[in-house]
């Protein structure tokens, strides 16, 4: 499929703001059809799981898609740079439409059992290995550099849109036809979002950015030391390692055991949730609007480090409703630093770059970061909430404090 490019693209929309710039509007429109595809279908896929087999099965088939997800996204980046953003967004929305159509169609028919679930959870992971990087690197090539901020807020939003949406879909889909009618909904979903992409129009590279004679394992190699090099790129991503690291444990697992410790129950950890993607959400609601912080390298470590705070103060919450505030403050600040960090990695990557940067951050967030879950888990048994919130406050402050002693971030500016 080719890559339709319109030379100067970006510089046309550096006038329209981003939220008003319909080329945006209509990748943003794409990205959220995607994503409430993505919700709904693992969703559907659990569903699925756990009638097929028992609850130690069911969480295999769904952990199974992080393996090809993690060890190939490198070399997605690499294909995302190579081939075009665009075209491997399109493309792989297009395999895992009909990947999912297909597995709908042969459940309504039939009950395969786990296997099919299993090879449908690896083929969506080795999917995503590739369209995880295209989509953090298509942005920098439908607007200006200036406009890069408010698209990864109105991304942010498109994100907790689909987490609240799509979640009572799946279930409507399940209430109504079961696992079938659920994956079948997935796959029109994420089908709303290829003639979407169709439209949107791309920029052209400078012909002396794009590789040329050169092999994906020296692609693969140039963009590592492109990153390690690079005084702002090198030290974020330990930042949103450290944070995500600090992150993911307390919030999912450490946060069931906190609501089941303190008789809150499934209702109130919905509701600490609920607060958590309040305060996100409004996080990149800011970013959407103003376009721009000032001294955006302060704001990303100076947000994350009282924000690692409120983690540690969360089990110590005299009530509910006080826990509920405090995770709104979490999701607020947190929120704000990494959606600040991802408009940071936007703007100051070189966009042939950008597909390998992507990719090495979605490792650090999608391989590295939820490897503290178990860790978590074991150690909350071990020791209790306090101490583990404690920790996991302290290794999330520390990603604030290493932005801050590194020159390059904190002096890091977000176009004007």
């Amino acid at each position: 499929m080719p890559d339709t490019r319109v030379p100067g693209a970006a510089t046309a929309s550096a006038s329209v703001p981003a939220h008003r710039d319909a080329n945006v509007l209509r990748w943003v429109a794409a990205y959220t059809a995607s994503m409430l595809g993505d919700t709904v279908f693992f969703l559907a896929l659990s569903w699925a799981a756990v009638r097929s087999g028992t609850p130690a099965q069911a969480g295999i088939v769904t952990a199974v898609s992080a393996v090809p997800r993690a060890l190939l996204m490198l070399g997605g980046g690499v294909v995302a740079d190579r081939l075009g953003p665009r075209r491997v967004v399109i493309g792989s929305d297009v395999v895992r439409c009909v990947t999912v159509l297909t597995v709908a169609a042969v459940l309504f028919v039939a009950d395969p059992g786990l296997w099919l679930l299993v090879l449908l959870a690896v083929v969506f992971g080795t999917v995503d290995a590739v369209f995880m990087p295209a989509v953090g690197a298509l942005p920098a090539r439908i607007t200006a550099k200036d406009q890069l901020a408010r698209v990864q807020g109105m991304r942010g939003l498109a994100v907790r849109f689909a987490a609240v949406v799509g979640a009572p879909l799946g279930g409507l889909g399940v209430a109504v036809g079961g696992s079938a009618a659920a994956f079948a909904l997935a796959g029109l979903l994420i089908a709303v979002s290829v003639p979407l992409l169709v439209s949107v129009r791309v920029r052209e590279l400078p012909a002396d950015d794009t590789a040329a004679g050169t092999t994906a394992w020296r692609d693969l190699a140039a963009g590592l030391r492109y990153i390690r090099r690079h005084r702002v790129l090198g030290p974020l991503m330990v930042t949103i390692a450290l944070g995500d690291l600090g992150f993911v444990g307390p919030l999912n697992v450490g946060l069931t055991l906190l609501a089941d410790e303190r008789g809150w129950g499934a209702s109130g950890m919905g509701w600490v949730l609920a607060g958590f993607g309040v305060g996100a959400g409004t996080a990149a609601l800011l970013l959407t609007v103003r376009g721009r912080l000032p001294r955006a390298g302060c704001v990303a470590a100076g947000a994350l480090v009282p924000g690692a705070a409120a983690i540690g103060f969360l089990p110590h919450a005299p009530g509910l409703a006080v826990a509920v505030g405090i995770a709104v403050a979490v999701g607020l600040l947190t929120g704000l630093s990494g959606a600040v960090c991802g408009a940071l990695l936007q703007t100051r990557s070189d966009p042939a770059y950008l597909g390998r940067v992507t990719a090495v951050a979605g490792i650090v967030s999608l391989g590295v970061a939820p490897l503290s879950m178990p860790l978590s888990a074991a150690a909350v048994g071990a020791w209790g909430t306090g101490p583990v919130f404690a920790a996991s406050a302290a290794v999330c402050a520390l990603g604030g404090l290493v932005a801050l002693c590194a020159p390059g971030v904190r002096r890091a500016e977000l176009p004007a």
